[in-house]
This record gives C-alpha cells, structure tokens and sequence, in this order.
C-alpha cells in the first residue's frame, strides 16, 4: 500500500472516530498510532488528521442540531438561556471558544451541545481545528518516545478513569438537556389547551333550551252526566 493509500485510511479512520459522541478513542492516539505502524510523514498526517476531526465533529453537532424541533418548549427555552448567559459578553464568548480550542473535556459532547443550541458551528469548529492542529503535533512529534511504552499508552487513554467519569458525567448532561424529547404526532404537536379551542363545544342548544316555554299542564274538563 502507497503511502497516500495510507494516509487516506488514517484520515478516513480519523474522521470516523470523531462522529462518536462518546467513548471514542483519542484521536492524538489514533494518529501516533499510524506514525509509528505505518511510519508516516507526520506533516500531512496531522493536517489530516485535524481537518479529518474537525469534520467530524462539524458533522456531529449538525446532526445534533437535528433533534432540536423534537425536543420539548422547556428544553428548548433552557438551552435558549443557556446560551444567551454564555453569550452575554466578550469575555464569556472567549470562554466558550476557549473549551473548543484547549478544552479539558470530552469535546464530542461539547459539539452535541453546541448543536442543540443555535450558535454557530463553523467558527466553533474552526477553533477546534486550530487547537487540535497544536496538540497533535505535540503528540505525533513525540512519537519516537511513546514507541518505546505505546502499548500500555494506548491502553491508559483508553481506560483511564477520569476519563471515563467525564464521558460519564457529559453524558448524563446530555441526557438531562435532551429528556423533553417526545415522540412528534399530531397529538404532541399541540398543547391540551389548543386542541379544546380548536374544538369549542357548541351551546348554543343549551341556551336555547331555557328561551323555550315549558309546555302548559292539561286542564281536565268534568261533564256531568
């Protein structure tokens, strides 16, 4: 196999890795990885690698974004005021563009999050990018040193943890933001209140049942005989 074969099924594992909202392996590990069974150029194999992720993750938090119309008014006046508060000022707009660029968390639910806002994904993505193109090259840079140990490396970034009480913990988030979701239908498309306005119950029978006058008793006539 050429070594542009190679670089394709690194990219394209890249990118596959990046649509799993969660428990997906590190895609720093991912790309040493191929540096170091595949021996590869690491220059293209971190622009690749990063521009692979970043799509990735682009098209997960569309896909998120997908689910907002199914999810309940209250969620979605939740999220709506979630992201009016971390979008008040320029210092927490920096904030949130700096969990995407150096973020300690898991960033597949960041971008699920972000996708059941309304916020805009391609500069959030773009930051991610730019963040993820600096911390690959540190990784695959380093590769000759994590050669010599890079099984149980792989092995400690796979279940480690903390790591895994933070994919635990953005999860449950997510579950918490997305548990109005209700099956769509004629039925929950509608509150209660405005299918009994849509149907008002005519009574007008009832009034004028008491503008009619009851029907006078019958006189009895004697005849005498």
């Amino acid at each position: 196999m050429s070594t542009l074969a190679q670089l394709a099924v690194a990219v394209g594992v890249v990118f596959a890795v990046n649509l799993l909202p969660a428990f997906g392996p590190p895609t720093w590990a991912v790309l040493v990885f191929f540096s170091l069974d595949f021996d590869l150029p690491a220059i293209p194999l971190v622009l690749g690698g990063a521009l692979a992720a970043a799509a990735g993750r682009f098209v997960l938090a569309n896909a998120s974004r997908r689910l907002r119309p199914h999810l309940a008014a209250s969620r979605v006046d939740h999220l709506d005021r979630a992201q009016a508060a971390l979008s008040a000022n320029r210092l927490r707009t920096a904030a949130g563009f700096g969990l995407f660029v150096i973020s300690p968390l898991p960033s597949g639910q960041l971008f699920v999050a972000a996708g059941l806002m309304t916020v805009p994904l391609a500069p959030l993505t773009a930051a991610f990018l730019a963040g993820r193109l600096v911390s690959y090259s540190l990784y695959v840079g380093a590769a000759t040193i994590a050669e010599r140990n890079f099984g149980s490396l792989l092995l400690d970034a796979l279940t480690s943890p903390l790591g895994m009480v933070l994919q635990v913990a953005m999860l449950i988030g997510l579950a918490l933001l997305a548990g109005g979701i209700r099956p769509s239908g004629p039925s929950s498309a509608y509150p209660a209140s405005s299918r009994a306005r849509s149907h008002p119950i005519d009574l007008g029978h009832r009034e004028r049942d008491h503008d009619v006058k009851p029907a006078e008793p019958r006189r009895l006539r004697w005849h005498p005989r």
